[in-house]
């Protein structure tokens, strides 16, 4: 990711109701929540929620997928990815001990040996 990239992507995440959007998002999962729901679950109109999900779409940070009559909207696993990464890009001046802690809570994702999904 580069450097204008992060800022559009921080740019849709500097908004209360797009951040809360987005971890919604983020633990739905790859199945995602239509436009409807998201808009029940945060206590705001559906148009309210309509012109947020379009930055976020916009940013790159949620994709958009149409089943039937709904639209259904899903993290995109690889945008947030290579945000946290261009954080991290240059960690601690070559001290990765210091960063210990940021990789540690990245690995809580990665599913255990044997684990069914």
């Amino acid at each position: 990711m580069d450097e204008r990239q992060a800022l559009v992507s921080f740019g849709a995440l500097s908004q209360e109701t797009r951040l809360q959007i987005v971890r919604m998002l983020v633990v739905a999962g790859p199945e995602g929540m239509a436009a409807g729901t998201i808009a029940e679950r945060l206590e705001v109109s559906p148009s309210n929620v309509s012109f947020h999900l379009k930055e976020l779409d916009r940013s790159g940070l949620i994709s958009q997928q149409r089943e039937s009559r709904s639209i259904i909207y899903s993290a995109n696993y690889d945008s947030l990815s290579g945000l946290v990464r261009f954080l991290m890009e240059d960690c601690c001046a070559g001290h990765p001990e210091i960063c210990a802690p940021a990789a540690e809570v990245a690995a809580c994702c990665v599913p255990k040996m044997g684990k069914m999904q």
